[in-house]
């Protein structure tokens, strides 16, 4: 026992005092079991028809759904009576390594060698090795901090190609017991005696409201907001659509109102820089008709780059806010030329935080204002 309290002190010292539950894939069965019960919050494991493992987080204001052990993805979140996650053709989670093949998750982690739509030239998959890679050594974690009582889930993933990489990507998504959204941090270690090359996006996907408004700390000018035009092979988009993409490109504040019926099909992808905080941190926020929202915070001294996604077609539906990421989502070859490459020594961790779900129309209101006192002040 006191060798597995100096591992928990050594990997995850910020939970040094809280209580770890191992987490194997033999206690996910067809019936919902419970796994743990701490101070208004709850954690319930079961499978999915498909074989995926999933585990439930609760509180009193909502939920979160994860694959612990693929991708550690939050496939579904609900939040103030709603679902926040995209619409997709997906019911249920599929047991795969390929992107578009699982598509619908609320949260993916893209990289962590490269991410993004791969180039012509490119040899690596959609959006890295990430998305739904397999994690071993699996926790729930238990415990208080400043912010009350929570639960999280952390695991390992280690990626090793000879002649290549080797990094250890290790994430925790935590939920306070009266919160509605949650805190994600990553951790990814370069476990090579050389240099790792690094790319990391968050794929954030919340579902659009008809009426919503973008509102973040990005200028609406051609210098901080830049719009996609060349589109990945596989998409054939229309004339509409083509004429939206145009509009936006000669007013970026032309896609802030999400209008119903806008041809955003295939997709509608902006690469943001977005100013942050006295704290370091930079808001984007979706308000809703009913004045509540969704949001995403980030550190821009971490992910610099702000991207913005939205599809709105028959089949999926979804409002990528913001996707804090390294780099452009154009690839591994883009980045290297644009410089945009991280370059994590060896031994040395790759950090980063993120804070994203929903708020109550007070709290939306009051985030509004930080974000026009931010612009206003030309931060």
């Amino acid at each position: 026992m006191r060798l597995r309290q100096i591992e928990v002190e050594t990997m995850y010292p910020e939970y040094s005092d809280d209580v770890f539950v191992d987490l194997v894939p033999e206690l996910f069965g067809p019936s919902e079991t419970i796994v743990a019960r701490y101070r208004g919050l709850l954690a319930t494991a079961f499978r999915y028809r498909s074989g995926v493992a999933g585990l439930r987080i609760s509180n009193a204001k909502g939920e979160i759904v994860v694959l612990p052990f693929q991708g550690q993805q939050i496939w579904d979140a609900t939040f103030l009576n709603r679902s926040l996650t995209m619409r997709s053709m997906f019911d249920e989670p599929v047991a795969t390594r390929d992107y578009l093949s699982n598509y619908g998750a609320f949260f993916i982690h893209c990289g962590a060698t490269a991410m993004g739509n791969p180039g012509p030239d490119d040899r690596h998959p959609l959006h890295g090795d990430l998305p739904n890679a397999p994690y071993g050594h699996v926790q729930l974690i238990a415990g208080s901090n400043s912010e009350r009582p929570f639960m999280a889930l952390t695991g390992h993933c280690r990626q090793t190609v000879a002649f290549s990489h080797d990094y250890l990507m290790k994430p925790t998504v935590r939920l306070q017991h009266d919160a509605t959204s949650v805190a994600v941090d990553i951790a990814i270690e370069n476990l090579k005696r050389s240099p790792m090359e690094l790319m990391y996006l968050a794929h954030i996907n919340f579902r659009p409201a008809d009426g919503g408004r973008l509102i973040d700390t990005v200028a609406n000018d051609h210098a901080d907001i830049v719009v996609r035009q060349v589109l990945p092979p596989f998409f054939e988009p229309s004339e509409s659509y083509l004429a939206y993409r145009d509009a936006v490109v000669a007013d970026p504040s032309r896609h802030r109102i999400l209008t119903k019926g806008e041809p955003i099909d295939p997709e509608l992808v902006l690469t943001m820089k977005a100013k942050a905080d006295d704290e370091g941190w930079a808001h984007a926020l979706q308000v809703h008709p009913d004045r509540t929202a969704d949001f995403v915070s980030f550190r821009p001294e971490e992910l610099n780059y702000a991207v913005r996604w939205i599809t709105r077609g028959a089949d999926q539906d979804a409002l990528g806010l913001v996707l804090p990421a390294t780099a452009e989502p154009d690839g591994y070859l883009a980045a290297k030329e644009r410089g945009r490459l991280v370059r994590v020594a060896p031994g040395e961790t790759f950090r980063c935080a993120l804070r994203f779900g929903a708020m109550n129309a007070e709290e939306a209101t009051q985030r509004e204002q930080v974000i026009a006192a931010l612009k206003g002040n030309g931060r």
